[in-house]
């Protein structure tokens, strides 16, 4: 899919943000344990602080996914990164918990730029083309992880504050670049009433779910997203108490599978769907992601768990087919909703996975060389193994044929 520059544009405002967030991910934990104190409290505050974020990401995206069918993608957007900003300018300067919670917290809320990004992907593309635009924003977020995370751990060696500074500055520049420079991709506009009934996360993922084409794809998703989640809030304090990393460390593992995401979603996947039906390539990954996490529970060797993790990134081709699946089902003038309550979707695992993986956490605190210090890399590859046996019972007829034109798949 050629890169025409309306993507463009919300490819940047996607870097830029996966950038700031990156930047953030080698210290936070090192912050949260300046101020805790005690082992015990850094995970308790670790496990609040995130699971707060993908609590109110869960409850504010459907509806704000649906503002954006009625007001534009722009401004929901825009507004969306403000928000981050705020998120990271307050650890930046609070010597509190408390705050840095409630910042968190506010985030969360209006955290909307995926939801948008993949709306505004799904105005501007048709057919195939569209599984290649939402993989490519997976792309450039795994970019942004690849370079944000190794800058991080550099700059935490000097301050575990200064990261979270220059995250700031960077969502306030990413502001500015889309007030000025990212059009309105919304032609279409739902003009009913915004209601908070039909609008509320709940409702949007059991829409999702009555669907009888969709349940499949949506337990699929589910599971797989929980995987996912699981690594992401554990790994930063999974990697320091039991292969003792550094935060250079953290943020150097963190590159590479930034790197990997990359490679997968930006190089590999759009190949992999000209030649390939979405089963077999959603089979695939699943099936490589399963046996990487069962290696990274297994070794006690950091860089044999480094090198596993990246090859987990291979999985992540299969969340891109899936949603572009469920976007294919849906209307134009509904796709902020639908994608909305995917993003709700994944938000909920997001919410979920910070209490389920920060308690194993203390399996690796307590006892690092012992064979139960895995339990958090063993309940992802659970997670991910019954994803694919979910993706396995999905039927050919629900498969889209692989793409057979030349259209660049851009509407006008």
């Amino acid at each position: 899919m050629p890169v025409t520059p309306r993507i463009g544009f919300i490819l940047v405002c996607i870097f830029l943000d996966a950038l700031g967030i990156g930047l953030i991910v080698p210290v936070l934990p090192r912050l949260i344990g300046e101020l805790a104190v005690t082992r015990d409290l850094q995970t308790t505050w670790y496990g609040a602080i995130m699971l707060s974020y993908g609590v109110m990401q869960f409850l504010s995206a459907p509806l704000l996914g649906a503002l954006s069918d009625r007001i534009g993608r722009r401004p929901v957007l825009l507004g969306g990164i403000l928000g981050l900003g705020l998120m990271f300018a307050v650890p930046a300067f609070s010597t509190s918990l408390w705050f840095i919670l409630g910042s968190r917290i506010l985030g969360g809320m209006l955290s909307a730029n995926m939801t948008v990004a993949q709306a505004y992907i799904a105005d501007v593309t048709v057919g195939v083309q569209r599984f290649s635009g939402f993989g490519k924003i997976g792309a450039v977020f795994g970019i942004g992880f690849v370079l944000g995370p190794a800058l991080g751990g550099v700059l935490g060696q000097f301050d575990v504050r200064f990261p979270f500074m220059c995250a700031a500055v960077i969502c306030l520049a990413n502001f500015l670049y889309g007030a000025f420079i990212l059009p309105e991709s919304l032609k279409t506009r739902d003009t009913a009433p915004l209601s908070l009934k039909r609008n509320n996360p709940f409702a949007a993922v059991w829409a999702l779910i009555r669907m009888p084409q969709n349940r499949l794809l949506v337990t699929v998703l589910t599971l797989s997203s929980l995987a996912t989640g699981v690594l992401q809030c554990t790994w930063a304090l999974y990697t320091e108490y039991r292969y003792g990393f550094t935060p250079l460390l953290i943020g150097l593992s963190v590159f590479a599978l930034g790197l990997s995401i990359s490679f997968v979603q930006g190089w590999l996947l759009p190949r992999l769907v000209i030649r390939l039906t979405p089963r077999k390539i959603v089979f695939t990954a699943l099936a490589t992601g399963t046996a990487a996490l069962a290696v990274v529970a297994l070794t006690g060797n950091g860089f044999v768990a480094a090198l596993f993790c990246c090859l987990y990134a291979v999985s992540g081709a299969a969340g891109p087919m899936i949603t572009g699946d469920i976007s294919r089902r849906t209307a134009p003038e509904h796709q902020g909703t639908t994608i909305g309550a995917v993003s709700s979707l994944n938000s909920l695992t997001g919410a979920v996975a910070p209490a389920i993986g920060t308690p194993l956490l203390m399996f690796p605190a307590n006892a690092p060389a012992a064979f139960t210090a895995g339990m958090p890399y063993f309940a992802c590859a659970l997670f991910m193994g019954l994803s694919l046996i979910a993706a396995a019972a999905v039927k050919d007829t629900e498969e889209i044929p692989p793409y057979a034109g030349d259209d660049t798949g851009e509407t006008d």
